[in-house]
Formats: structure tokens, sequence, C-alpha cells
């Protein structure tokens, strides 16, 4: 079953390959995805690698934790689940 790691500290020049290959040095790699800035379209500097295996995804940050990324260090995690939060209040007040 796939793992989903947090990965802070990335690089904003970094793009979803570039950390997928980045990543593949600790087993395979499902899926990254680096968060983007909805209104500016900028890299929020984090984002998430889905590894293939449990095994792989505690490698992976043992291995990449505070490993060097284009002269950043990045955070590797275990990621959490999503908190949940209220619903945002709709600013079309034309009722």
């Amino acid at each position: 079953m796939a793992k989903k790691l947090f990965v802070g500290g990335i690089p904003f020049s970094c793009t979803n390959e570039a950390l997928k290959s980045h990543f593949e040095q600790a087993g395979a790699v499902e899926s990254a995805t680096i968060i983007m800035d909805r209104a500016t379209g900028r890299s929020k500097g984090f984002g998430f690698v889905e590894m293939a295996t449990e095994e792989e995804a505690q490698k992976a940050i043992s291995m990449l934790n505070g490993s060097d990324m284009e002269g950043r260090s990045i955070n590797v995690s275990e990621a959490r689940p999503m908190a949940e939060r209220p619903p945002r209040e709709s600013r079309d007040r034309r009722w």
C-alpha cells in the first residue's frame, strides 16, 4: 500500500518531475506533487510524495530528511490526514 509523505522546504524552482527523481533514490515513487498557490501560480514550497510501500517511505524519511535539494534543506515526514475545517462563508451576498 502506498504511503504519503509531507515534504517541506522545497525550492520554488523545483518541478514535480525533479521532486519525483529526488525521491526515487529511496525506492518506487507512486506520485510527487508540489502544492501551487492558486492566485500566483508559484510553488508554496511544500508538497507530497507517495512511496509504493511502507518500507520505502521509512527509507525515504531516514535517507532524505535534511538532505540538500537545489541548495535548500528539505524536511520529510509522514503526512498527517487533513484536519476538518468549517465550510467557508460565501461572499455572495445577493440574497
